[in-house]
């Protein structure tokens, strides 16, 4: 027979005193490593019109630069949360990076374009360990304290997502401006070496892994196939979504194929990278994904579309609409914060789909001749929901998900995101065709009215949100 498994119940009632609990010192590192995917998110695109010069290619070929991020984000995030859940946080939050140094390096000596996708696709990868792991770490001291992570601690984690995203452009105009190109690609080096010395003087060593009754450990499994079938699956999905206007209907055929054997494979494997069952009967975290993705596909419309908008069509410069947006970013970096000083979940997301169903529909009447403090009015009526959804979903993935699984769950709730991400820069270009106009930009607030009324029901018709009130 099997030895039983002996738990670690005793580890789990030590007194506090004994470990730096939710301060500063375990906070710093999550912080400073958790802010490196969002940054470089928005960085790039102060710089793709410097890159295309520096290699004689386009718009087209730049923007590869941003969509393999988003790809390998997505599907990294999950995994890398697998991993951390299995292997220990701190390993894995080290490991990622080590990674983004590597990355940076080779992007800021990039010989040629495709070593700098290269760059990309490392530094995708790197960045996407931090905030699952960040979640897994936060988790073991919640066991370890004997009491749930404070909402405060975990929008900390959300305004260091919003607020690196939100200064991304102006830093990556500064350094392009200043230092070349090149420099954006660098930046991440001293900041991931610092990440890294505050995470090995400050992060502590990962819990020792369940023995059994003989003092031997569980054979690990990190389920290879399960992971190679999710990672396919949702590449060929992301190649699907990356172009709407003409869309690859074939594409779908291989996507149902993989999904159906993914399944097939995780429910019949003893230890599933992704625990199917688990999921299936776990409807408000199912829906947490469902609200977080269709949240960030909104979001992200504006970010992109409405500021592609107001440079095109209106002729504003980019420094000036990034000032435009500047009460977007504050809106966001405040309501987080706000956001983290109830217990309540359905409150702050009602509000933040009210006012993403407001903020579509004054989109929809914008024009040429429309006063700057209805385009300001706008961009805040957006800028809030981001922070108010980021947090609170946040919070909510952290109640709902099994807490032996929270890596992988948080890793889960950044793919919903950008898979939002990658629909919502296809649904812009459907819109525009080849240059963003006042139809176009009706057109992309019709879809978003409607998304957004989704959303409401959505959210007001979850009773595991009631629940929470």
């Amino acid at each position: 027979m099997t030895p039983a498994v002996r738990t670690e119940g005793a580890r789990l009632a030590e007194p506090a005193e004994q470990g730096p609990g939710f301060g500063a010192r375990l906070t710093a590192p999550l912080l400073m490593g958790s802010l490196l995917n969002p940054l470089n998110t928005t960085m790039i695109s102060t710089a793709l019109v410097a890159i295309g010069h520096s290699f004689g290619i386009g718009a087209a070929d730049t923007a590869w630069l941003i969509s393999v991020l988003y790809l390998a984000s997505a599907v990294a995030q999950p995994v890398l949360g697998k991993l951390a859940d299995s292997l220990g946080p701190r390993r894995v939050f080290l490991a990622g990076l080590v990674v983004v140094i590597a990355s940076g390096l080779v992007g800021a000596l990039a010989p040629g374009f495709g070593t700098l996708l290269l760059s990309r696709l490392l530094l995708g990868i790197g960045t996407s360990a931090a905030y699952p792991a960040a979640m897994a770490v936060l988790r073991d001291e919640s066991r370890r304290l004997g009491r749930p992570t404070p909402r405060p601690v975990l929008a900390r984690l959300s305004f260091a997502g919003l607020g690196s995203a939100a200064v991304g452009p102006a830093l990556g105009g500064l350094l392009v401006s200043v230092l070349g190109w090149r420099a954006i690609f660098a930046v991440n080096v001293p900041i991931a070496l610092l990440a890294l010395a505050a995470a090995l003087l400050w992060i502590p060593a990962d819990p020792p892994r369940e023995r059994f009754a003989d003092g031997s450990t569980p054979k690990l499994s990190l389920d290879p196939p399960g992971i190679a079938l999710f990672t396919t699956a949702l590449t060929v999905l992301a190649f699907f979504l990356l172009d709407l206007g003409d869309p690859q209907w074939w594409l779908l055929a291989p996507f149902a194929v993989l999904t159906a054997v993914l399944v097939r494979w995780q429910l019949r494997t003893p230890r599933p990278f992704m625990d199917i069952r688990m999921l299936a009967g776990n409807g408000p975290l199912l829906r947490t994904y469902a609200r977080h993705g269709l949240g960030y596909l909104l979001i992200y419309c504006v970010m992109y579309g409405f500021t592609q908008w107001l440079e095109e069509a209106r002729g504003f410069s980019s420094g000036h609409t990034g000032l435009l947006m500047l009460p977007m970013s504050v809106t966001a970096l405040v309501c987080s914060l706000l956001g983290a000083r109830t217990k309540s979940l359905r409150a702050p997301l009602t509000v933040a789909c009210l006012l993403l169903t407001a903020g579509a529909g004054i989109l929809v009447f914008l024009s040429g001749d429309t006063p700057l403090a209805v385009l300001l009015l706008a961009g805040a009526c957006f800028g809030a929901p981001q922070g108010l959804i980021g947090t609170s979903n946040q919070a909510a993935v952290q109640a709902y998900a099994p807490p032996e699984n929270i890596g992988a769950a948080a890793g889960l709730q950044r793919t919903a995101q950008y898979i939002g991400a990658i629909t919502a820069s296809s649904l812009i270009a459907l819109a525009y065709a080849d240059a963003a106009s006042d139809a176009g930009l009706h057109l992309m607030a019709a879809v978003s009215v409607v998304l957004a009324v989704l959303l409401t029901v959505l959210t007001l018709t979850d009773r595991a949100l009631r629940a929470r009130t």
